[in-house]
């Protein structure tokens, strides 16, 4: 029985470096010996081996089989979608841009998907031909428009610089991704308001006969998973270390407990400073929390409010729950109950 994993990573484009950076940043450090090669290994993951693709190989990489794990675009999965591949993880937290339609700035009065639909009736009647719509996602773009119950439209296959495609000629229109709209912007074209057809970013995909048989691919994503997930929960907090005064420890808790932002995660821990105290008899404290980013200056006025000095603040690298949820998912949908 092979025992040995294979995880499909970018070997070039606009999530190769990214995707390295975000695995190194987990905590899964990928290790290619030679810059050349199509292969490395991550020594914090037995057993699995690394192999550099195309983004768009490594879909079907995962779906014939040969790698059982890949790291690609969610927009290359909706494209090209694969009964044997399955989404693991939608949003790893970078690579995001927007799969939209995108018209001539000319074309003042296009603002929304409504006025591309009359647009295309009129090219039907007045310049007897479809709206011609120039992109690398015929599949996503003919889903969405059919949606909308646009159907007068030709796809324009086309490669590399489709933004220049309504100046050239050979397209009235575009369905392309991008990331800022300068690319847009600068080849006067602008994206329509309701023309958003996917929110994309890097994702983690799986072979999902590899994975439901269990084994070796199953540890190997269980592994990676609990990483992730603790890498990315901690990206939401940060710890912080405060001294204060206090009477006993109870006086503290109670104070601290009060306030649900000040209460941190799990509550505060609180350790006495031996051998400091006030003239009053009052005890010196220090007291660690694990407060949410979004409100934590918040947090340390209310600390500051109880008496907190020299406050320290460190970023939580990683933040493991009692179980990683996205594995937790993942055995819902293959079906398996404590895997």
């Amino acid at each position: 029985m092979n025992d040995r994993v294979t995880l499909a990573l970018p070997s070039k484009g606009a999530i190769a470096d990214p995707t390295l950076n975000f695995l190194r940043d987990c905590g899964l450090r990928v290790d290619k010996p030679n810059p050349r090669q199509y292969t490395g290994a991550i020594p914090a993951v037995p057993h699995l081996d690394v192999l550099f693709q195309r983004v768009i190989d490594i879909l079907y990489k995962v779906a014939d089989g040969t790698a059982q794990l890949g790291v690609t675009g969610l927009d290359v999965v909706h494209e090209y979608p694969h009964d044997d591949v399955m989404v693991i993880h939608e949003d790893l937290g970078f690579g995001e841009c927007k799969l939209l339609v995108a018209v001539p700035e000319s074309w003042i009065d296009v603002s929304t998907m409504a006025d591309f639909a009359d647009v295309a009736l009129d090219f039907r009647e007045y310049q007897r031909r479809n709206i011609r719509i120039a992109t690398t996602y015929p599949h996503m773009a003919r889903k969405f428009l059919h949606g909308l119950g646009i159907h007068h439209f030709t796809i324009v296959n086309a490669e590399g610089a489709i933004e220049a495609a309504p100046t050239i000629g050979y397209a009235d229109a575009v369905v392309d991704l991008t990331q800022t709209g300068t690319t847009l912007r600068e080849n006067h074209l602008k994206p329509i308001s309701d023309g958003i057809i996917l929110e994309s970013q890097a994702c983690l995909i799986g072979n999902r006969g590899a994975l439901r048989a269990g084994g070796a691919a199953l540890d190997a994503v269980h592994t990676m998973l609990e990483y992730v997930d603790a890498s990315l929960q901690g990206k939401h907090y940060s710890q912080v270390t405060v001294n204060m005064r206090a009477a006993n420890i109870d006086d503290i808790a109670r104070r601290l407990a009060a306030n649900p932002i000040t209460r941190g995660l799990q509550g505060p821990t609180i350790s006495p400073i031996y051998g400091v105290r006030d003239g009053d008899g009052d005890q010196w404290f220090t007291i660690t929390l694990i407060l949410s980013n979004k409100s934590l200056l918040v947090g340390i006025n209310v600390l500051r409010e109880h008496g907190a000095t020299d406050v320290v603040v460190a970023p939580v690298r990683y933040l493991f729950l009692d179980r990683s949820p996205t594995f937790e998912r993942l055995c819902a949908a293959l079906g398996e109950h404590g895997a």
